[in-house]
């Protein structure tokens, strides 16, 4: 979870600073407390509640066993993902990368440029972002196929799938006896799985 771009982000005296990715990256990977850089401007990440962790986590979980032996891997929100055509840098929930992981730098493999799909848990704080710049940045990675959003309060997944090219329509499963299919890893979830054992 990150803080809403209305928070004023890092500042030097009383003007703004822009990063490039290079210059964020080289704070990032010192810094006590995660960031995410957004059109130059660089974040701090607050915690997630509880239950926004348990639905990530089931997510892991529940892609890690359908993946088992294909060449496919979760990944969770401690992996960075960079869309190099927007320059955002953010930690998604969980990413997916299938084949070979391409990342900004050689030697660090802690930005990952090519994920297949992303699944972020909806917020209060951060749902209008998720559905707004974060959402096309990440439609702008060319490798990406899935961009999951999952509600915090209830069984309810909009799935956007990109299609001849350019075209993401959403599909949208609810309740605990509906699946998400997600054809590019060849995989389906029960939404059952998402939500289980939540407090």
């Amino acid at each position: 979870m990150r803080g809403s771009p209305n928070i004023p982000p890092m500042v030097t005296g009383r003007v703004r600073r822009r990063f490039t990715v290079d210059e964020y990256l080289q704070l990032e990977r010192s810094a006590a407390q995660k960031s995410e850089l957004v059109e130059g401007e660089v974040y701090a990440m607050t915690g997630a509640t509880f239950r926004h962790s348990r639905i990530a986590a089931n997510v892991v979980g529940a892609v890690q066993l359908r993946l088992r032996g294909k060449p496919c891997q979760p990944c969770g929100n401690d992996l960075r993902v960079l869309s190099a055509p927007s320059g955002l840098v953010t930690y998604p929930d969980v990413s997916v990368v299938c084949g070979q992981p391409v990342f900004h730098e050689p030697g660090p493999t802690d930005t990952l440029l090519n994920p297949t799909a992303i699944f972020e848990v909806l917020s209060p704080s951060t749902e209008a972002f998720d559905r707004g710049e974060k959402s096309l940045a990440y439609r702008a990675i060319p490798s990406l196929r899935h961009y999951v959003l999952l509600s915090q309060d209830r069984p309810l997944v909009e799935v956007y799938s990109r299609v001849r090219g350019e075209a993401w329509p959403c599909v949208v499963v609810q309740g605990e006896d509906a699946v998400v299919e997600l054809a590019a890893l060849e995989v389906t979830l029960p939404l059952r799985e998402l939500y289980a054992d939540l407090p």
